[in-house]
């Protein structure tokens, strides 16, 4: 009897530690988020601009240099978007188009990035700071390295394109 009380305490000692671990997904999205900013990207919990969103959602940010602004544009999933909206790719609908249209060869290499994020990518997102993925973080650091230097080829060409022509170095405020 005295074996079963002593078992029981331990029991409601050690049950609570465990649930302090963190579960495989936390410790996966931990290891992905730490390896992604070591590459440079800014990643933070923020509402996303989906239509009556308003859960918090991971944003990872590639940073326009600060003299050359990027372009304003929202890209979102078909699965989030209104019919009425103008498709770009399959799969893809602009909820605001930029106003000049990209170069080709950044074009084909955007479409062919869209082609192959994963399903929970909702939306990528640019203004003059920075060009923004939208995603549940459905995968691990490796899978999502290799979107990497398609982002950060897309962020480059980008980089230098306000849609607004007025916008120079001067006028751009890093704090909105």
């Amino acid at each position: 009897m005295t074996w079963l009380i002593i078992l029981f305490v331990l029991m409601l000692v050690v049950s609570p530690v465990m649930w302090l671990r963190p579960s495989p997904r936390q410790r996966r999205v931990a290891d992905l988020r730490s390896e992604a900013m070591k590459t440079g990207l800014s990643i933070k919990l923020e509402t996303p601009p989906l239509h009556d969103t308003r859960t918090a959602m991971p944003a990872y940010r590639w940073h326009y240099p600060q003299e050359r602004p990027g372009p304003d544009f929202v890209l979102v999933r078909d699965s989030e978007s209104a019919d009425s909206l103008k498709p770009y790719a399959h799969g893809w609908r602009w909820r605001k188009e930029p106003l000049r249209p990209l170069p080709e060869a950044l074009e084909e290499r955007f479409k062919g990035l869209l082609s192959r994020l994963p399903r929970d990518a909702l939306v990528i997102e640019s203004n003059h700071r920075a060009l923004t993925l939208w995603w549940w973080e459905s995968q691990d650091f490796s899978r999502f390295a290799t979107y990497l230097e398609d982002f950060t080829a897309l962020r480059d060409g980008l980089a230098g394109r306000p849609d607004d022509p007025g916008m120079s170095d001067v006028s751009v405020d890093r704090r909105t």
